[in-house]
């Protein structure tokens, strides 16, 4: 299973505010796409998913394109948005029930999974909820949820930190984790560079629509010249200094 970005070149306008971008994320591996507020991270991401429509340049998960066959790729994907997306006249229950139908899951498979997850994050009295009952990180839950019982080939998860306490912080981790073992490939973009630092295998720096540099931490960190280097030194250092792997 692999996500492959390759010469990407795109944006909202005939301007691109992507560059050139090419990376991967393989079977088993957790990749931080790197990045301030700008860089260019959501609009990689909604490239991914399907949302823009690459100028140049291609994405495919195991050689398949959006153009190629659209089912089969949107059903090796899920996808964790920034800002939670729920319909506001579907309770909970209604949402799963929503994605076992629209990913074609195995209805009692999908549930087992679904409520070991909402067991995890301390939803499962609340099945009959609507969003309007929900905190926003009580609904960040919901999207959790909601991607992760789908057992997806690829995650693309966008900024998930923001909105979550430090208890459902680790608990996605750990359950980010436990998919990366199973063999999912997962791209998750963040600014937040010391949890990136810890958990992820592989990083994507991306500046001003441009890869800056690529690596695991320690090719970042020779790359930079600074073997004790932490991912936010290398990132603020490339960035201001002009350093680069270009």
């Amino acid at each position: 299973m692999t996500l492959k970005v390759q010469g990407l070149v795109g944006g909202y306008s005939k301007i691109p505010v992507l560059k050139d971008i090419s990376f991967e994320v393989n079977s088993g591996q957790l990749v931080g796409l790197i990045g301030l507020n700008g860089a260019g991270k959501s609009t990689t991401i909604n490239h991914i998913i399907g949302l823009l429509e690459p100028q140049k340049g291609a994405i495919k998960i195991d050689d398949i394109g959006l153009k190629d066959d659209a089912k089969a790729y949107k059903g090796k994907l899920a996808y964790m948005p920034e800002m939670p997306v729920l319909y506001q006249e579907l309770t909970l229950k209604e949402h799963l029930e929503l994605t076992i139908m629209a990913y074609g899951l195995d209805s009692n498979k999908a549930w087992r999974i679904a409520n070991k997850l909402l067991g995890i994050f301390r939803l499962a009295n609340k099945l009959d909820w609507f969003p309007a009952n929900f905190s926003k990180g009580m609904r960040q839950k919901v999207m959790i949820v909601c991607a992760f019982i789908t057992r997806a080939d690829v995650y693309v998860i966008d900024e998930p930190f923001l909105g979550l306490d430090p208890l459902a912080t680790r608990d996605l981790l750990t359950l980010v984790d436990s998919e990366k073992k199973r063999g999912s490939a997962i791209l998750m973009s963040t600014h937040v560079l010391s949890t990136a630092q810890e958990y992820c295998d592989y990083f994507v720096l991306l500046h001003q629509g441009r890869i800056k540099a690529k690596g695991s931490l320690q090719e970042l960190r020779t790359l930079y010249g600074n073997d004790s280097a932490s991912l936010t030194d290398i990132y603020l250092g490339m960035t201001q200094d002009g350093k680069s792997n270009e």
